[in-house]
């Protein structure tokens, strides 16, 4: 596709009341925002939250249930009220609707999430918009993708857009909570998530979503990776998704001069299911971080879990930080009977069909 393509995330506390249910003024007003951007030339995936919040009340919960099957009951009730009232805002404007649930097993899979990506560009293609949700209902993990902030940067990559745009309650990440500190000052621009930036994010603030303003900033940092940058803020009035997206909203941008992943790199980064760890020296680190080197048994020094090869592992440094993840072509018990051993000494204990444990073509650094 030679378009734009704009991945819009909208929270679950910008669509409902505070008391539960939709507020349908709003979801029209976004589906107008949506429109203009897509009659200005761009594609427009949306990344919803707020089923369960729709939910709850038709089902008789007066108040946000709780427990995950009381949750997954609301988001099988909301789902279908959330997907009918996108249909008739959409509808005013003579544009289809699709609905996309999807759950973290689907991505973990590899032939699964490359029929997604294809399902999506043929929708897009089609002049419809794609309307991407968790599938709460079956998801066994409780809040796994953070009220969708994470779901939103995977497809994000997955779908390699020009832009990811989070839209919140709050216009942009500040350096302390705005509504008790007056000289919070706003951070406009970042160029790389650090441990500061993650402190000053803080917690949770909705009591309708789940997802506070650190889940939005780990999102970033996903999407970034992946070579997208990102706008976290607040999308009120006629026009403002638009500014948003042309650099001028009432937001935080956050940066990336990194490229785009090949989608292996993305599967084996963000959508992968580790089957076990392996710890490794210093000397292992560099080489793998910067020296484009693969992994050798003379550089690991532990080896946690049972898997084997083919299986996806995650590496880690001396003080257990991750430092990415690879396909390996050992079981752990022969990376175990071999670790810190030399190749010679490797050769003559165990029988592998390649002397490293990770080769560099099946290798993602994480940071």
């Amino acid at each position: 596709m030679n378009m734009r393509l704009i991945v819009v995330k909208i929270g679950s506390s910008s669509l409902t009341s505070d008391e539960g249910g939709l507020n349908r003024e709003r979801i029209g007003f976004f589906a107008d925002e949506i429109t203009s951007l897509i009659r200005s030339g761009a594609h427009v995936l949306l990344v919803t939250s707020g089923a369960v919040a729709a939910g709850f009340r038709a089902i008789g919960y007066t108040t946000r249930p709780k427990a995950l099957h009381e949750k997954q009951a609301a988001a099988a009730v909301g789902q279908a009220l959330l997907m009918q009232a996108y249909n008739q805002a959409f509808g005013l404007h003579n544009i289809p609707t699709a609905q996309i649930l999807l759950t973290r097993y689907d991505f973990s899979n590899r032939r699964s999430v490359h029929n997604a990506q294809m399902t999506i560009d043929e929708l897009l293609r089609r002049g419809v918009v794609p309307i991407i949700n968790e599938n709460d209902t079956v998801s066994v993990d409780e809040l796994k993708f953070g009220d969708n902030d994470t779901l939103s940067a995977l497809v994000a990559n997955l779908c390699k857009a020009q832009q990811l745009d989070i839209i919140t309650d709050t216009d942009g990440l500040y350096t302390a909570d705005p509504r008790h500190h007056s000289d919070a000052r706003r951070l406009d621009r970042i160029d790389a998530v650090t441990d500061e930036i993650f402190r000053i994010a803080g917690g949770a603030g909705s009591s309708v979503g789940t997802g506070g303003m650190r889940s939005k900033v780990e999102a970033a940092r996903i999407a970034m990776r992946g070579g997208v940058p990102v706008f976290i803020g607040r999308v009120t009035e006629p026009g403002d998704l638009r500014a948003a997206v042309a650099g001028t909203g009432k937001g935080t941008y956050f940066e990336t001069r990194q490229h785009s992943l090949s989608m292996k790199k993305q599967w084996l980064g963000f959508h992968s299911l580790p089957k076990g760890t392996v710890l490794v020296d210093s000397g292992a680190e560099a080489a793998l971080r910067s020296g484009g080197k693969s992994l050798l048994p003379v550089g690991i020094c532990e080896v946690e879990g049972d898997f084997h090869p083919g299986d996806v592992i995650e590496v880690i440094n001396g003080e257990r930080y991750p430092i990415g993840r690879g396909v390996s072509n050992y079981t752990s018990a022969q990376i175990r009977a071999v670790a810190g051993l030399s190749t010679d000494e490797v050769q003559k204990r165990v029988d592998v069909q390649r002397i490293e444990v990770i080769h560099r073509d099946e290798w993602v650094t994480l940071n």
